[in-house]
């Protein structure tokens, strides 16, 4: 599932702050936040968290991620960070990651580029594709955003058929003025999934918030 058009994330470090609303009633939602790259995002307290240990063997499993911050959380009673790269997820999971780009990234990044992260979204992209085990690409949302402070980026909602399977996958992406830092948050799960579970995963995207230094 990892396309991954854009190469060479340099690492750093960041700081993971969950924190959850608290009050008379039930919390209604986890916020998560990257206090160092002035970003967080928001999920439903009931969705739970991939353990970090856990992720980060995902991702060295599947090629590695030099992100400064990556995490995640699933909807449901039994998260598996093997739903990150699967086509079959039930519930939704969501996956953020947060990380510099070396000068050759951020002279190539483009919006089609932000678009294909993972799967390949843009016309070029899709037919220069020489896998056949995707089909049936359907797009659902493609929007520009420029949420301010010179962050621009897009959101991208998009169906892939995978074994017989269909997923929808929500996807938004941002970097900063001078391209230097990439900002991603993608949820996804099986197409009835997304559907059923549309009004709360609309909250977790639009929650998506990037503040510039």
């Amino acid at each position: 599932m990892a396309h991954r058009v854009i190469k060479g994330l340099v690492g750093g470090c960041a700081v993971l702050l969950g924190v959850a609303v608290t009050g008379c009633a039930a919390p209604q939602y986890t916020y998560v936040a990257n206090s160092s790259a002035n970003t967080y995002f928001k999920v439903p307290h009931e969705w739970h968290q991939i353990s970090a240990s856990a992720l980060d063997h995902e991702l060295n499993q599947s090629g590695g991620s030099n992100s400064s911050w990556t995490v995640a959380y699933e909807a449901g009673s039994s998260p598996n960070v093997k739903d990150l790269f699967s086509f079959d997820a039930t519930q939704p999971f969501v996956f953020a990651e947060v990380g510099d780009l070396n000068s050759t990234s951020s002279q190539e990044l483009s919006y089609d580029s932000l678009k294909d992260l993972f799967l390949p979204v843009s016309s070029q992209a899709r037919q220069q594709e020489s896998s056949s085990q995707l089909s049936g690409f359907k797009s659902l949302r493609d929007q520009t955003l420029t949420p301010g402070q010179g962050v621009h980026g897009v959101r991208e909602t998009f169906d892939y058929t995978d074994g017989g399977v269909t997923d929808t996958f929500d996807e938004v992406a941002l970097t900063n003025s001078d391209q230097t830092v990439l900002y991603v948050l993608f949820v996804h799960c099986t197409s009835t999934c997304y559907q059923n579970d549309q009004t709360e995963i609309n909250d977790v995207m639009s929650s998506f918030t990037v503040r510039s230094p």
